[in-house]
């Protein structure tokens, strides 16, 4: 499992925030329940799915394993998830 986040600080409501991905949507969802992000910081609705960390759950989600990379891997990893979550919808759809 490879969990990465991204050096951006982006100044919001007083925090600065960085991006948390994963090779997965289930080894991502999966890490940040394990480092007990609220649900809420998920944003499947953006360019990429990710969640939204700030500078300090950064710092615990690479104490735990993530591992910071850089612009080209995170665009990379955006990539596979906006596929992969685009695949969910397409199968739920069909489901229904």
């Amino acid at each position: 499992m490879a969990i990465y986040v991204d050096f951006m600080q982006i100044e919001f409501k007083g925090y600065k925030w960085c991006h948390l991905l994963a090779d997965t949507l289930q080894e991502l969802h999966e890490f940040a329940a394990f480092i007990e992000l609220d649900e809420r910081l998920f944003h499947r609705n953006a360019s990429y799915p990710h969640y939204d960390v700030t500078v300090q759950m950064r710092e615990t989600a690479i104490e735990y394993g993530a591992i910071p990379a850089d612009r080209r891997k995170i665009i990379e990893c955006a990539k596979k998830l906006k596929v992969e979550l685009h695949a969910q919808i397409a199968e739920s759809d069909s489901l229904n």
